[in-house]
């Protein structure tokens, strides 16, 4: 009958965004005093493809939209050169002149063991987490971004073996002796007593390595880390939630997440099914041959196509979903938003903003269908 819906015909749910936008929301990191926004910016683009006036325009609109956290690292910008290793630091330096540092809430990284990458130090054929290495790393890094602390330094990716930036399993052929942790943490504990670093992370971490960070810290009256920075998306999950987020539960360790690459290094967002098309031409999986290969040489793409139309199907775009996602895990302190334009970031942060919170149940159901399908299909 005209103007009825009948029993049996389903009522799509819509959930765009909002007549009105709400405000950015601020949590705790982990033991720290630190009330970080929900989106961290990310900078690992400033001085590769992105000018400083860019870099600029980005933290400008960031911090006029309630963002008050950078993240940066010694080895930005990514890929890794000799030629512009440092560069965004120099940009994110020029820019903090302009605000009240202590609005800033800095957050960085020193470099783990490395082989490949040398350069970064004065004198060393291969990089560690020593005292002598974190203590040049923390002093450059000063300097580099005009400031005379560091809110939070983090290990970038750890000094023992472990399978970081895409490799998934464990090899055990590929352990070597590593700095105690110890010693990692009395080299922080130096320049938390020089003033120099509030609060200590890591990042690409596992659970047998925060466990050892924490009991250390516990053991030796050192300082505890607050945060983990791994990668977490809707296609890569299954690292995280199978036993780090039992680690990281506020009444265990009581560590903060902040989530790296929550659109799949721009895969979610779905510019690259096409790839003939601008945005994947002038996106980095394809500026930068064998980068971050996860994405491209898994099934990621197939199962992007299924995110998107679950998505499409809830009146949602591609990003609000992935973003959205992450936005809603109670376990993330903040998600790291990188970009490469403004327009690209205004889309990302209205996410928060403009779009339910949280996503509908529905939304959520789906997102669980597909997963249970698929679980991290990024792995190669």
């Amino acid at each position: 009958m005209a103007g009825r819906i009948r029993k049996s015909m389903p009522i799509p749910v819509k959930a765009k965004q909002t007549a009105q936008k709400n405000a950015l929301q601020y949590r705790k990191l982990g033991d720290s005093d630190l009330q970080i926004s929900e989106i961290t910016l990310g900078t690992m683009t400033f001085g590769e493809q992105n000018t400083e006036k860019e870099a600029h325009d980005m933290l400008n609109y960031s911090f006029e939209q309630g963002i008050n956290t950078i993240d940066t690292a010694e080895a930005y910008p990514i890929p890794m050169k000799k030629e512009t290793q440092g560069r965004t630091d120099l940009y994110i330096g020029s820019w903090i002149k302009s605000r009240p540092r202590e609005k800033v809430i800095l957050a960085t990284k020193v470099c783990g063991y490395s082989e490949r990458s040398s350069y970064i130090r004065d004198n060393a054929k291969v990089l560690r987490v020593d005292a002598a290495n974190i203590k040049e790393s923390v002093e450059k890094s000063l300097k580099r971004l005009n400031t005379d602390y560091i809110d939070l330094l983090q290990i970038h990716w750890p000094d023992r073996y472990v399978p970081v930036f895409g490799e998934f399993s464990y090899d055990p052929s590929k352990w070597r002796p590593s700095i105690p942790i110890s010693e990692q943490l009395k080299a922080f504990q130096d320049l938390i007593d020089e003033g120099k670093i509030r609060y200590i992370g890591v990042s690409n971490e596992t659970s047998y390595g925060v466990m050892e960070f924490v009991h250390a810290a516990k053991v030796e009256g050192l300082p505890k880390i607050v945060s983990i920075q791994n990668s977490y998306s809707l296609l890569i999950r299954c690292r995280f939630e199978i036993d780090l987020v039992e680690v990281c539960h506020p009444n265990n360790c009581n560590i903060g997440l902040l989530a790296y690459s929550p659109l799949g290094g721009g895969s979610l967002s779905g510019k690259y099914l096409d790839i003939n098309s601008e945005a994947a031409k002038k996106g980095r999986l394809n500026l930068f041959p064998g980068y971050m290969e996860r994405y491209n040489k898994s099934i990621a793409k197939e199962v992007t196509k299924l995110y998107i139309e679950l998505a499409k199907k809830h009146g949602l775009t591609p990003v609000q979903l992935a973003l959205g996602f992450t936005r809603d895990r109670s376990f993330v302190t903040s998600s790291i938003i990188g970009a490469t334009s403004v327009d690209q970031l205004k889309e990302d942060i209205d996410t928060f903003t403009a779009t339910t919170r949280p996503l509908p149940p529905e939304v959520a159901t789906g997102i669980e269908d597909i997963f249970k399908r698929h679980k991290d299909p990024a792995i190669i």
